[in-house]
């Protein structure tokens, strides 16, 4: 099953491995030392992420270095800027109408 990006970043402990390695990249081991879970479980986020192209496996001698692609996470921030639009014009209109009230 071919899975979106968002249903990627749906799950809360994806959202912490991107977070991580979006500073650096890691092995899975090095990874599945920041959460109380399994390695087979970090295995599983880390297939998803790889199917939903959002981050990057290099092999480095025998070790395989998980890197975040942030150019995939355009996608995430152009489908977000339209709510982003949304709530600027709301929140303009909000101060217009408090500016109004203020000075009446």
């Amino acid at each position: 099953m071919r899975r979106d990006i968002f249903q990627a970043i749906a799950d809360p402990t994806r959202r912490a491995i991107i977070a991580l390695i979006a500073v650096q990249s890691m092995t899975p081991n090095a990874i599945a030392e920041n959460f109380n879970t399994s390695r087979q479980s970090i295995s599983k986020h880390l297939r998803i992420l790889s199917e939903c192209e959002l981050i990057n496996q290099e092999q480095q001698g025998r070790e395989i270095y998980y890197s975040l692609k942030i150019e995939k996470m355009k996608e995430i921030d152009d489908w977000l800027e339209q709510y982003r639009n949304i709530w600027e014009t709301r929140f303009n209109q909000l101060e217009n109408i408090l500016s109004r009230l203020k000075k009446e």
